[in-house]
């Protein structure tokens, strides 16, 4: 008896409420992932269907015909190797471009006093506000006849065609005017704040000048944020549709690729076996469903290898919420 009224008076209603909280707040954390994962746990369901799963509403998340034709016929109809390695290389190539980049702006916005310089870094944040579409049609014919300074007109007499070609991607990138730049800027500035500023003195002190203690003394101690910056311009590189259609219109990358997967497919139809008068609504869902997770894959496996910078980063860039 004295036990249990020992156990009975341990129930006061603080631990009432603490207890009653964390199965509130269990509840809330079971239902964001649920809305996060549903429509991605969808669409592998939806990638090993068959096309009578689709037209099946006894058919919910578990197919009755498990195929992985689907897989077969995106994967021809997406060139799928040619297509991830040009993609792979432009991502890649970008994302370490722009990187470097808004590594020196960054560290220049932080650690330096100029004039201008909140007007400047205000103009950077208005960047990330003002969407792309707005400057979408300059953008296009700015590279479209490349004359910078007059320079390609005094060399060859005309202006140059840059588009489907990677010099708009590389020019922005360099130049820190590419997709998202705002943001890498922002961040990198944010770490490079939090550093004491002792580091700089004590290099000094020691014979640095600027450059030499950017390198050796800042960087080294930058790298989970650098890797979080390179993650973010790679998946939205990869992923990104905007850039892809207006400066290659007819190269295949694999965001743009998904828009048509469904028409290659259909084209090819007849040497998988089939046939077919038109694309159903059905079969084009399918192939879309198939082409997002063959899309996203390899950046699942990306995540999965640099997820301790990736999370490192993302807690030193002061960026919360």
């Amino acid at each position: 008896m004295e036990k249990m009224k020992k156990r009975h008076r341990r129930m006061t209603p603080a631990r009432v409420a603490n207890g009653t909280w964390k199965v509130i707040r269990g509840v809330i954390i079971i239902g964001i992932c649920f809305i996060i994962l549903q429509p991605l746990f969808f669409k592998m369901s939806a990638a090993v269907m068959s096309e009578t799963d689709l037209y099946d509403s006894s058919v919910k998340y578990i197919p009755k015909n498990f195929t992985l034709d689907n897989f077969k016929m995106a994967i021809k109809g997406m060139e799928l190797k040619t297509t991830m390695l040009r993609t792979f290389l432009l991502s890649g190539g970008v994302s370490v471009l722009q990187l470097m980049a808004c590594l020196l702006t960054a560290y220049g916005f932080a650690r330096f006093r100029f004039p201008g310089r909140k007007l400047l870094f205000g103009c950077i944040l208005f960047t990330m506000i003002v969407p792309p579409q707005i400057i979408m049609l300059p953008m296009f014919m700015f590279y479209r006849f490349f004359d910078l300074l007059g320079i390609p007109s005094a060399v060859s007499g005309s202006s140059v065609n840059l588009i489907n070609t990677a010099w708009p991607y590389v020019i922005q990138a360099v130049t820190c005017t590419g997709f998202k730049n705002g943001l890498y800027i922002y961040m990198l500035r944010q770490f490079f704040k939090g550093m004491p500023r002792e580091l700089d003195e004590a290099a000094f002190v020691d014979g640095c000048g600027k450059f030499r203690t950017f390198v050796q003394i800042m960087l080294p101690s930058a790298v989970p944020m650098m890797i979080t910056v390179f993650l973010f311009g790679f998946v939205w590189q990869w992923t990104d549709n905007f850039y892809a259609s207006l400066y290659l219109p007819t190269t295949k990358v694999m965001a743009t690729s998904l828009g048509s997967l469904a028409a290659s497919v259909y084209s090819q139809y007849e040497s998988f076996g089939g046939s077919m008068n038109f694309i159903s609504p059905g079969f084009a869902s399918m192939m879309n469903n198939t082409g997002v997770i063959i899309t996203i894959l390899p950046l699942i496996v990306l995540y999965l290898i640099c997820q301790r910078h990736f999370i490192e980063g993302i807690e030193r860039s002061g960026i919360v919420g």
